[in-house]
């Protein structure tokens, strides 16, 4: 795939992936997004209404 290339250690065993931005930029948007939730899967979840509430007090500031 071109603006995707893969980056080898000495034994040719894949480590890094380097990707072209300009052309590939929602792709990793996406990928990100995914890495984020999957951090963020063991948090504890918060109510829509108590989010909601935290959000409009930061605004007001």
């Amino acid at each position: 795939m071109s603006g995707i290339s893969f980056v080898s250690d000495e034994k040719g065993n894949t480590t890094a992936v380097m990707i072209d931005l300009k052309k590939h930029r929602k792709i990793w948007e996406d990928f990100y997004d995914k890495l984020v939730i999957e951090q963020r899967r063991s948090e504890p979840r918060v109510k829509w209404s108590s989010a909601k509430k935290i959000l409009n007090k930061q605004l007001e500031k």
